[in-house]
């Protein structure tokens, strides 16, 4: 079975009723929505059963979410790529500006999702041989704690100085060995007994690492500096992106700053590390799963889509508008994307756009952008019931979190049903007599509520604190009943 808590996915022929299951342990209502996500998640799946031929005849149907903000719409995309270990971001179509005016290229937006899968994969890869390198780690940290370290070996106005036994002895890290004969009690400097004692050393190096013994000793590791100096182009459209794309090209390019520096075995431990899992990944590999994981089954969420729609033509800030509309055409329509790994098609790639569509209507957008969203999901606003459910029912349930939090500080907070049904009635009073923030509201009312018991934390030590309807009521009544002070407050 799936576990999204732990990153984990079931096998991937999920069908739909189990995909909205899913999403049930963590999203409350919205089954239009999940449905058509899950049907979205299910035909990824049935296309991958095709002939090549067939499935490249075959897009994503890309879906619109409408509904205001605080509903799920952004959860539901996010569970959806957890669900389908595939790449995921989340971008504000405001961000972008049309060509010709200052601000971020729309083909960011792949940029990003290329940088996830990179490192998606190899996060994967480097769980897959993280169990290989112990071995390989101990045995450097072994030679670092002797003193024999793969160098070159010092020289003396050009004549060799080699160490005893070979030349990746390290005379900086330990004088050369002195061994004294038991039986004539002289030096003996042959290279069988000194190589001996070495090993003795070794192994009494090992048996104390191994013991976790040697945790705090000084050894002197090799690291690579990472430069802080970045590259700023100061100029138009989309120059911006190309600096940061320049930069990660110079800095694959450009030699390595390394330096020597001491460092506990603790600290050490995970520079190298890092040092071996990095031999062994093949970076080429990597870069080739990930691109085809982008074109495959990447996913974009593209929100506060509404704010881009022009209700009437004029002049002024909705020809930008009109324009980043355009400009996102050809990405969602199908292009060739170029990023620092190669180039990118988005002809399969899912994007799920969405928008509160207070001052305008998805009618509002250019046709052929709305052409390319066909599934349109109405998203509904939260009811009481809806938050009741909220605080209770997710295995990420606001309650369970605070609950978790203040449980490090010994305190017990035990929320009972009038508690939990006076927090619903505030959430929603306040949303209809200000701004409908949906579920958000309720991570205001219960920090206000949690306050006193957040701050005394500390000093409340083995405290049981019961969150009732008296509580609630004494703690944010008042201000829930004043329109002005809840405006500002909750």
């Amino acid at each position: 079975m799936l576990n999204l808590g732990n990153k984990k996915t079931a096998v991937p022929g999920l069908t739909p009723k189990e995909i909205v299951a899913v999403l049930d342990r963590f999203i409350i209502g919205q089954d239009k929505a999940k449905r058509a996500v899950a049907i979205a998640l299910r035909n990824r799946y049935r296309r991958a059963q095709l002939p090549q031929e067939q499935r490249e005849e075959i897009i994503p149907k890309n879906i619109l979410m409408i509904g205001p903000t605080g509903v799920g719409k952004t959860e539901i995309a996010r569970r959806l790529s957890i669900l389908a270990n595939a790449p995921f971001v989340k971008v504000e179509a405001t961000k972008y500006t049309e060509i010709g005016y200052v601000g971020r290229d729309v083909e960011g937006m792949i940029r990003d999702l290329v940088d996830h899968s990179v490192r998606m994969v190899k996060d994967e890869k480097t769980a897959e041989i993280e169990k290989d390198v112990i071995d390989a780690l101990n045995e450097r940290l072994v030679d670092l704690l002797t003193g024999l370290q793969k160098r070159k070996p010092r020289t003396r106005r050009g004549i060799p100085m080699p160490g005893p036994g070979d030349t990746t002895y390290d005379a900086d890290a330990q004088p050369p060995l002195t061994v004294v004969n038991e039986d004539t009690n002289e030096i003996d400097d042959s290279e069988e007994r000194i190589q001996e004692q070495h090993r003795r050393i070794r192994e009494l190096n090992k048996g104390r690492l191994l013991n976790g013994e040697a945790e705090d000793d000084l050894i002197e590791v090799e690291v690579t500096e990472t430069s802080t100096g970045g590259l700023e182009v100061l100029s138009a459209h989309g120059l911006e992106d190309m600096g940061m794309q320049i930069q990660g090209l110079l800095g694959d390019m450009l030699p390595r700053k390394k330096a020597r520096r001491k460092l506990p075995v603790h600290q050490a431990r995970e520079v190298i590390k890092s040092q071996e899992i990095e031999k062994r990944l093949d970076m080429d590999a990597i870069i080739r799963i990930a691109i085809k994981r982008v074109e495959e089954h990447g996913i974009v969420f593209v929100d506060e889509i509404d704010k881009i729609a022009v209700r009437e033509k004029g002049a002024g800030q909705d020809v930008s508008r009109e324009g980043v509309q355009r400009d996102i055409l050809p990405i969602v329509e199908g292009t060739n994307v170029t990023t620092k790994y190669g180039p990118v098609r988005t002809d399969f790639i899912l994007f799920v756009a969405a928008g509160a569509f207070h001052m305008s209507k998805p009618s509002d957008l250019i046709p052929e952008f709305q052409g390319r969203f066909p599934i349109r999901v109405e998203l509904d606003s939260l009811s009481k019931d809806d938050f009741k459910r909220i605080l209770v029912e997710p295995e990420n349930a606001l309650t369970k979190q605070y609950a978790a939090l203040l449980g490090t500080e010994g305190i017990t907070i035990e929320f009972t049903e009038d508690g939990i049904e006076a927090l619903a009635e505030i959430a929603t009073d306040v949303n209809t007599k200000t701004e409908d923030i949906g579920a958000r509201r309720l991570s205001t009312v219960l920090e206000r509520v949690l306050d006193e018991v957040s701050f005394e934390g500390p000093d409340l030590q083995l405290a049981r604190i019961v969150i009732n309807r008296e509580y609630v009521d004494n703690q944010v009544g008042d201000i829930a009943k004043d329109t002005d002070l809840s405006r500002y407050i909750l």
